[in-house]
């Protein structure tokens, strides 16, 4: 069968080629063609647009990029019409995937969602728009479900693809990421400071300030994969830091903290037992928006997922070196660090362990081939 999958951001392009390696296991004549990333292109698909090109995050961001997010609308309608796959596969990205569902369902083409937009935390009108657009959806977080089932849609809930895309990454022994990366022996603290180039520079400033600090730690960037290495030189401004790329799951399994962009890499950051504090600051006007329409009490999976507070989050103005140092600090030192630990020892058993993408996979085909 054709699978069209589209996936507008790192996290996704990572989901997406892990769905795609097991929809090849359940079929094996699968043909790909997406909008996605490298690791979806690794996974066999014809990438047609990078996500890249596509990566715009927040109200104002959004309005003044309009006229390149029109032109990639129509890119992909005809995309769509002109290949006519067997089945669309959205992974979250909601603002062009919601569309595209539309699109491809009053133009005959069956729709798949994989990995929910977070209409729970805002805008829960939009499911009106699933329910009519989309054929399934497949949730990755628990109390999806149940959100769903409160407006009377069924889906399918086939557990997180994190654990499975950790336990799938190769490692290298400690000693080898130290001497292939330069570092010495001192422990390392992370810095994640997301995948968009709009948010990178702001976020890292904020985590770069707070170095001088922790002397006896050492700093080390994860970059962020669609992003050239040198775009971080102007940032780094000759600070004692390291930046690694390709190799954020060998540098979360040697760290002993974390200061990470709020997203998916918060969790992933969790399923290292890496403590960690979340940060995160955008556009005010577009912050001050999201504010009077998003009901939520968090913004990190790890804390929605648990439905408490297990990491602490600063966000927009709180986000200040000051105050990202006091809490680094206390999730170095004892008790911090063992709470932290213990609470995401539980919430990994909330996530329901392995096998969500061979789950996810196996749905697909078989509704595709019953209908």
């Amino acid at each position: 069968m054709k699978y069209y999958l589209i996936a507008g951001e790192a996290s996704g392009d990572l989901h997406a080629s892990n769905l795609m390696r097991a929809l090849r296991t359940e079929d094996p004549a699968a043909e790909f063609r997406c909008w996605g990333g490298d690791l979806m292109e690794a996974a066999g698909g014809v990438v047609v647009k990078h996500y890249r090109d596509l990566a715009f995050m927040g109200f104002i961001e959004v309005a003044l990029n309009l006229r390149t997010i029109l032109r990639n609308f129509r890119l992909c309608q005809k995309e769509l019409m002109s290949w006519k796959p067997d089945v669309l596969i959205l992974v979250d990205y909601p603002g062009f995937n919601l569309g595209m569902a539309k699109f491809a369902n009053t133009h005959g083409i069956r729709v798949f969602y994989y990995i929910s937009p977070q209409l729970w935390a805002w805008r829960s009108s939009r499911v009106k728009k699933i329910k009519k657009y989309v054929e399934r959806m497949f949730v990755i977080l628990p109390f999806e479900k149940d959100f769903y089932a409160r407006h009377d849609y069924e889906v399918d809930y086939v557990g997180h693809p994190l654990p499975d895309a950790i336990a799938a990454s190769s490692a290298v022994t400690p000693a080898a990421f130290r001497e292939s990366n330069h570092l010495d022996d001192r422990p390392i603290i992370a810095l994640l400071p997301g995948s968009r180039a709009q948010e990178i520079p702001v976020m890292l400033e904020t985590m770069l300030r707070v170095i001088p600090g922790f002397p006896q730690y050492q700093f080390v960037i994860a970059a962020a994969p669609s992003i050239l290495p040198d775009f971080y030189d102007p940032i780094i401004k000759g600070r004692q830091v390291r930046i690694v790329t390709g190799q954020t799951h060998d540098l979360l399994r040697n760290a002993e903290a974390a200061l990470v962009t709020s997203g998916t890499a918060t969790l992933e950051t969790a399923l290292f037992g890496v403590p960690e504090v979340v940060c995160y600051k955008g556009n005010p006007l577009s912050v001050c928006i999201a504010r009077q329409i998003i009901h939520v009490n968090f913004i990190s999976l790890v804390n929605l997922i648990m439905g408490r507070e297990i990491v602490k989050e600063l966000i927009q103005h709180d986000l200040t070196p000051e105050k990202v140092s006091e809490e680094l600090g206390k999730i170095l030192n004892e008790p911090g660090k063992t709470r932290i630990k213990n609470d995401y020892v539980e919430m990994a058993k909330v996530l329901g362990g392995h096998g969500a993408s061979a789950r996810t996979a196996h749905l697909m085909v078989q509704y595709l081939k019953t209908k």
